[in-house]
C-alpha cells in the first residue's frame, strides 16, 4: 500500500479487474477487505471511494497515535524479547539501504513486519494495544504516511530517530523509549500540519 490512489478517488471494479487481469469475484473480496480496514467507503448511488480524512481528522489520529505508540515502546522495551530487538536493528538496516532513503527524498516501509512502528507494537505484548493500533488504525495512517514521507530532509530524520527508539529498547529505558517516541510522532505530525498549511497558502495564491 503506497497511497498512489488519492483521498476521495472513485474506484472502478471495472478498471481494475482490467489492470491487475483477475476476476470480479476475488477483487470484490479485496474490496470488502478494504472497507473493513475503513480504507474505502461506498455510498450509495455514488459508489465506492479511497477513504478521505479532513486535517482535523488526521491530526487528531496522530495525537491519539503519539500517546498509544508512545506506550507501546515503553511496553516494548519491557517486554521485548533479545531476538526482538535484533530483529527491529535487522528492519532498520534494510530500510537503509532503500535508494529513496539514501537520496534523502522519500521513506517507504513495507507492511507487516517490516514496518518498524508494527513491530514495536507487537513487541509491546498487549493485545489491546495492538488491536487498538493495528486493528483499528494502522492501515488507514499508512496511507497517509506514504503521502506525507516525500519531505526533503524528513526521511534521514525519521530513520535516525527510529533507531535512537531501537537503543532505548535495547537498553530496556521504556521511559526514554516512550519519549522518543512520543516526539517522533510529534515531528511527524507537525510535518504533515507544514505541508497542509503550505499547500493552503498556494491554493489561495493561485485562487486570486
Amino acid at each position: 500500500m503506497r497511497g498512489q490512489i488519492p483521498p476521495g478517488s472513485k474506484v472502478s471494479e471495472t478498471e481494475l479487474a482490467a489492470r491487475y487481469g483477475v476476476s470480479r469475484g476475488p477483487l470484490r473480496e479485496a474490496i470488502r477487505r478494504l472497507e473493513s480496514r475503513k480504507l474505502l467507503e461506498r455510498e450509495v448511488h455514488v459508489g465506492t471511494r479511497v477513504a478521505s480524512l479532513s486535517f482535523d481528522d488526521l491530526i487528531e489520529i496522530y495525537h491519539v497515535r503519539e500517546a498509544l505508540e508512545g506506550m507501546a515502546a515503553r511496553l516494548a522495551a519491557e517486554c521485548m524479547s533479545d531476538d526482538e530487538v535484533k530483529g527491529l536493528f535487522g528492519v532498520l538496516s534494510q530500510h537503509e539501504q532503500q535508494q529513496d532513503l539514501r537520496e534523502d527524498t522519500a521513506y517507504f516501509q513495507r507492511e507487516g513486519d517490516l514496518d518498524f512502528h508494527y513491530r514495536i507494537i507487537q513487541g509491546s505484548h498487549n493485545a489491546t494495544l495492538s488491536q487498538m493500533l493495528i486493528g483499528e488504525l494502522y492501515h488507514l495512517v499508512r496511507m497517509y504516511r506514504y503521502q506525507f514521507s516525500s519531505v526533503a530532509n524528513r526521511p534521514q530524520k525519521a530513520l535516525n530517530e527510529h533507531r535512537r527508539i531501537v537503543e532505548a529498547i535495547e537498553a530496556r529505558d521504556g521511559e526514554m523509549a516512550e519519549l522518543l517516541m512520543r516526539r517522533h510522532i510529534s515531528s511527524a505530525r507537525k510535518n504533515i500540519e507544514t505541508q497542509y498549511a503550505a499547500h493552503k497558502a498556494e491554493n489561495l495564491k493561485t485562487d486570486q
